[in-house]
């Protein structure tokens, strides 16, 4: 199963809070409390995100943390890099050399064809559209949003 970290998890949570209000910082212990985290935990996913460039720290009674630019500009795939380092769905895919069998293996090229989609998906998705509400249609089913169109494009572009 393919999966990100729970502190991944953590920063695009903590990320989505502060995307409500982008002129005003909000301290730690405010985004912890309102995204329901432990302040040691919120502390360091904010410490990530600020020495990646996509939060900023000001110092100061009214400071705080706040995102670099606005939601929409931040991609998923931006955040993941962030807290987890390159994307890659297998080790040979995001370096030459970590697998005994590279030579011989016929997977490869797919395999890193097939993360580069992935990739792809996930810069095509940003955090505003990861923190936009679902709507649903009358049978109940989540209707489709821009996002979609988007990741059809992806597919299609790999294809």
């Amino acid at each position: 199963m393919l999966r990100i970290s729970k502190l991944t998890d953590y920063a695009t949570v903590l990320m989505a809070e502060m995307q409500s209000s982008l002129d005003e910082p909000r301290s730690a212990t405010v985004l912890a409390d309102q995204a329901r985290l432990e302040l040691p935990t919120t502390a360091k996913v904010l410490k990530i995100l600020a020495k990646s460039g996509l939060v900023r720290s000001i110092r100061g009674v009214n400071g705080g943390y706040q995102l670099v630019r606005p939601a929409r500009e931040i991609s998923i795939a931006a955040i993941i890099r962030a807290m987890e380092g390159p994307i890659a769905l297998t080790e040979c895919g995001l370096e030459p050399g970590t697998c005994p069998r590279e030579q011989d293996c016929s997977l490869r090229s797919n395999w890193r064809r097939i993360g580069a989609t992935v990739e792809q998906a996930l810069d095509a998705m940003t955090l505003a559209d990861l923190a936009a509400p679902n709507s649903t249609t009358e049978d109940g089913h989540i209707a489709e949003r821009n996002v979609d169109q988007r990741l059809k494009i992806v597919a299609r572009n790999q294809a």
